[in-house]
């Protein structure tokens, strides 16, 4: 036993030693490791992949959406703003918020000559709309003598001695030492860029809590065959409502896509939390396998207009084109790509004359466009999410450094905390400022 001893010591001894290691490289990870390594602080950042931040380039549709810039111009005001954007674990960030902000990450872009842009819906990206040229900032950053980036890594275990971490153990059989360890691994959500789940299971073995895991921002799965025909088609402007047993309990308003399978866009995404609660799943991982009452989702195409206006719309419009068909009357109103299928939906013949349409046919014709009912069937899984809900509890963080209330020199920074968001750059954020104030402090 002795001698064991005595070859551990000498095996410790022969190890690189540093003040932090860093396991995952996305944006939480990657700014951990360049705070932490301007305050002079030795660093291993550790990656499964090969490269950095393969997630933060599919980010946006490839564009990665930063931040986002609230209409408030007072700091107290913006920050609420932001945080009534998350879930009910939304408090957890106000330290980080007032720490490192939105125009905190701006100017660190910006001042390494990335170009920023703001669009509709304040959201942030670069001039020249590539992920890539915000993983360049990054990965410049990371060539600092502070830091070491070891890709490929895999960690298999924290080590804990006498309630003191070590350092990590790797799947390949390395030991890399270290009194303080952050875990920034992401969550479940596109498991091909590496998110599959390891900080949760790195942080349960040192007795922290996840928040069952769910899908956040996903795409909804509509039963209705008919919406396969709208396939590719996108709405502006329109109020998507979920209807929970007839009684309309959420509501968007905004862009929706159709698609193969049902519905998609911004305000689909938003609002799909919501869908998913309301099924209540008995096994997740099926998407045949649902519970609950009946779930729809109402379309509404003209949600600026009141029920008398449009009916003296559609009035005016039939009484000066009588001799046209309903279905060419109706591009006045919708998309080509949808008169059909809607024409089908109300029940209404769409080559009968205007002059031909009765009242309750035009009646059936306003409440198709205030209120067309899809029945849903599910929505995608955790993977094909573009981020989780749930993951370690907030309540075990603090949340003025990131470091566990449970294990003194574990930190957490991202989305395998449970924090996630509305689209539009918030979710993003929220990865950077963790991760600032994780490397400010670790």
């Amino acid at each position: 036993m002795k001698r064991n001893y005595f070859k551990d010591i000498l095996l410790l001894f022969a190890m690189e030693q540093f003040d932090a290691i860093i396991i995952g490289a996305g944006p939480a990870g990657m700014m951990a490791a360049i705070r932490a390594a301007e305050r002079n602080r030795k660093i291993l950042l550790i990656e499964r992949n090969n490269t950095p931040g393969r997630k933060l380039l599919i980010s946006g549709k490839g564009r990665c959406n930063l931040t986002n810039r609230p209409d408030s111009q007072t700091d107290p005001g913006e920050i609420k703003d932001f945080l009534d954007k998350f879930s009910e674990s939304r408090d957890f960030l106000r330290n980080a918020f007032a720490r490192f902000f939105n125009a905190d990450l701006m100017s660190f872009f910006e001042d390494a000559g990335l170009a920023l842009k703001t669009e509709r819906g304040n959201r942030v990206f670069p001039v020249s709309d590539k992920s890539g040229d915000v993983l360049n900032v990054l990965k410049s950053k990371l060539q600092n003598t502070n830091i070491k980036f070891s890709s490929g890594e895999r960690v298999k275990e924290i080590i804990i001695t006498d309630k003191e971490i070590k350092g990590v153990l790797t799947y390949s059989g390395k030991r890399f030492l270290a009194p303080h360890i952050a875990i920034a691994t992401g969550g479940l959500s596109y498991p091909e860029t590496g998110s599959t789940g390891d900080g949760y299971m790195l942080a349960e073995k040192l007795g922290h809590k996840i928040v069952p895991l769910k899908p956040a921002l996903s795409p909804i799965i509509i039963k209705d065959d008919f919406i396969k025909d709208w396939q590719g088609i996108a709405l502006k402007n329109v109020r998507l409502a979920l209807v929970v047993n007839g009684k309309v309990t959420d509501e968007r308003f905004g862009e929706m896509l159709f698609t193969h399978f049902g519905l998609s866009g911004p305000i689909v995404l938003d609002i799909s939390a919501d869908v998913y609660d309301a099924l209540i799943p008995k096994n997740p991982a099926r998407l045949d396998d649902w519970s609950g009452g009946k779930v729809e989702l109402s379309i509404n195409f003209k949600p600026a207009l009141a029920y008398k206006i449009l009916d003296a719309r559609l009035l005016r419009e039939f009484k000066e084109n009588s001799g046209k068909s309903i279905k060419n009357i109706l591009r006045h109103l919708l998309l080509q790509g949808i008169i059909i299928r809607f024409l089908e939906y109300c029940g209404v013949d769409g080559d009968k004359n205007a002059s031909q349409i009765t009242s309750e046919e035009r009646k059936k014709l306003i409440e198709g466009l205030f209120d067309l009912r899809l029945t849903v069937e599910g929505v995608m899984p955790i993977k094909d999410s573009i981020v989780t809900r749930g993951g370690v509890n907030t309540k075990e963080i603090n949340p003025k450094t990131m470091e566990s209330r449970l294990v003194k020199g574990l930190f957490f920074a991202g989305e395998v905390i449970d924090i996630d968001a509305k689209t539009g750059g918030y979710n993003m954020q929220a990865a950077f400022s963790t991760g600032w104030v994780c490397g400010e402090n670790i």
